[in-house]
């Protein structure tokens, strides 16, 4: 009777699929994390069953694709259910790419990373849509305006989250973790991907990173084929004008407010996170503000 009601999508029908017959979003950004909202979620489902059907799409050899739903389908598979409600709609590529980001950005948990290579895929779905009905002025400048309108970041944010896209994965993953701040990472995507590499050499090294203003001259430098180990060794070594001493948090004064469960980098990373998310509540702007 599914196979039936599948035959016709246009009609929106929420049917059972088994879980074995879904797969993940080609490409997909955002990850399927443990923790605690996951447990929150798995807990919903044990108590009250999957209340949203997942939002699929024929792949046409019997299988779907998840536009919408890969968190619950996750929780549904650790809690041993097999058999998930589903919503199929036929959709293309670009409408398909479109709703997925959509479904997901406005998440209260989101890594920077995975905002960065959503907005690429809609912006570069939404490209591929205006040349599709003969748009040819402002492509780029268009397709960011309407990533924009359905997000709480600018238009300037959102090419700069997009400019992410640009890292070396390790430097990315420091931006993750809140080892380096948003604003000198925009710039350090700009650097060759050599010159990035022996960057991050060197911040190890130095257990250091540059400041904004130390990023927009890397940023010049490598532009110009001028950078050098030396150089930045030399700039990730000297004493910046802002600098403080450091302070550290004792791990037995946080732990009482945490799952017994959590490593001192969950932590770290959790604490990081709702400071960052305290910051953007007081109102702060980050297209101007220097971290």
């Amino acid at each position: 009777m599914a196979e039936n009601q599948v035959q016709n999508p246009q009609a929106e029908k929420v049917i059972t699929l088994s879980a074995c017959l879904l797969e993940p979003f080609q490409g997909h950004p955002f990850r399927v994390a443990s923790g605690e909202e996951m447990e929150q979620l798995k807990e919903s489902i044990r108590e009250y069953g999957v209340l949203s059907p997942l939002l699929v799409r024929p792949r046409g050899d019997g299988r779907y694709e998840i536009v919408s739903g890969h968190r619950r389908k996750a929780a549904c598979e650790a809690l041993g259910i097999t058999e998930l409600p589903v919503l199929v709609r036929d959709m293309t590529d670009d409408e398909a790419v479109i709703l997925m980001v959509d479904s997901n950005i406005q998440r209260e948990h989101i890594l920077p990373s995975e905002k960065a290579f959503a907005y690429k895929m809609k912006m570069e779905a939404i490209t591929h849509q205006g040349k599709t009905t003969s748009r040819q002025v402002g492509e780029k400048s268009w397709s960011v305006e309407q990533v924009s309108q359905n997000s709480n970041d600018s238009q300037r944010q959102v090419h700069r989250y997009i400019r992410l896209t640009h890292l070396i994965p390790s430097i990315l993953q420091m931006v993750d973790e809140y080892q380096i701040a948003f604003n000198p990472a925009v710039e350090i995507s700009y650097l060759t991907e050599e010159h990035q590499r022996t960057l991050k050499e060197e911040m190890d090294a130095c257990q250091a990173t540059p400041s904004l203003t130390q990023s927009r001259t890397l940023k010049q430098m490598s532009k110009e084929g001028t950078l050098t180990r030396e150089y930045l060794h030399h700039l990730l070594t000297e004493e910046k004008p802002n600098q403080r001493q450091k302070f550290f948090l004792n791990q037995e004064d946080v732990q009482r407010y945490f799952p017994k469960h959590y490593t001192p980098q969950q932590m770290q990373q959790v604490i990081l996170h709702l400071l960052h998310t305290w910051q953007h509540k007081r109102g702060y702007n980050k297209d101007t503000q220097e971290r």
